[in-house]
């Protein structure tokens, strides 16, 4: 872009600023210290004259827009801290199920795959006796209504038309069969009957669901979920950290396609897994 050429988009991305301010040229002048003339010499139609970095700088600022964008070298208007606040949002994870964060999310990414590593065993695909044995102890007398309102929620996801890929350890499916580690205390019976669901929504619900298991051994993977190309979301414990950038979804969902190259064992073959760890489960 020759000068002319800048200068003819500096023109109009101020005097459009301007617009959207109800700034005049004198409130402008005023604004960044400069006489009324410089202004008018600035917004002059067909000046080649381009103000000096730090009359540009001030103007962007006055008008709560971006220097870069007012010069032609960015197609977006907001400052970079606003983009970067934008692009990135920390947010509260409460010892809940499916919380108003996640669903919100959910809804907004209808129809597009999501991509899921999950903390333990994905909630989505627990049954209601395994889901009040985890979370009653932290829900106390509200379990009932917010188990109520996490099988309402699911209902409407599955509605939703999203293909999920889901990505798991196979220590977590193994410390489950086994009732150890996180699993310690959790029934037989509700062990089984876990098995029995995973195995009959993998079955079932295959190509839409796909659930592949790697080794921990060989590749990690911190709780993380991608919403198409919405937003990833990396779950850090108390808090959600989401990032809307395009680059870190791109690096987020490659990530995933690496968790899935180098799965041990692929969707076709999870639910002959998933009979191999049930046969071990010794009934009460």
């Amino acid at each position: 872009m020759d000068k002319r050429d800048r200068a003819d988009v500096f023109r109009q991305r101020l005097t459009s600023a301007m617009a959207r301010r109800d700034v005049s040229q004198s409130a402008l002048a005023r604004g960044v210290g400069v006489d009324r003339s410089t202004v008018s010499q600035i917004l002059n139609l067909g000046a080649t004259r381009l103000p000096n970095a730090q009359l540009a700088a001030d103007c962007a600022e006055f008008l709560g827009v971006s220097a870069d964008w007012l010069l032609g070298l960015s197609a977006r208007p907001e400052p970079m801290a606003d983009l970067l606040a934008a692009q990135f949002t920390e947010t509260e994870a409460p010892r809940a199920l499916i919380d108003e964060a996640i669903f919100g999310w959910h809804q907004e990414a209808a129809g597009y795959k999501i991509r899921h590593v999950p903390a333990t065993l994905p909630d989505m695909l627990k049954t209601r006796a395994v889901i009040d044995w985890e979370y009653a102890p932290q829900l106390g007398r509200t379990s009932d209504q917010a188990i109520g309102a996490f099988e309402d929620r699911l209902a409407w996801m599955r509605g939703a038309r999203s293909d999920y890929e889901i990505a798991l350890p196979l220590h977590e499916l193994e410390a489950f069969a086994s009732g150890t580690g996180y699993y310690n205390g959790l029934a037989a019976d509700l062990r089984l009957a876990q098995m029995d669901r995973l195995l009959d929504l993998t079955e079932s619900l295959y190509p839409s669901l796909r659930l592949y298991l790697f080794d921990a051994k060989r590749v990690f993977s911190a709780p993380i979920t991608i919403f198409g190309p919405l937003l990833a979301v990396l779950y850090v414990g108390r808090n959600y950290l989401a990032f809307r950038d395009s680059a870190r979804i791109d690096s987020f969902s490659r990530h995933f396609d690496w968790l899935v190259r180098e799965s041990e064992v692929g969707a076709r073959a999870t639910p002959d897994h998933l009979r191999r760890l049930r046969a071990t489960i010794s009934p009460a």
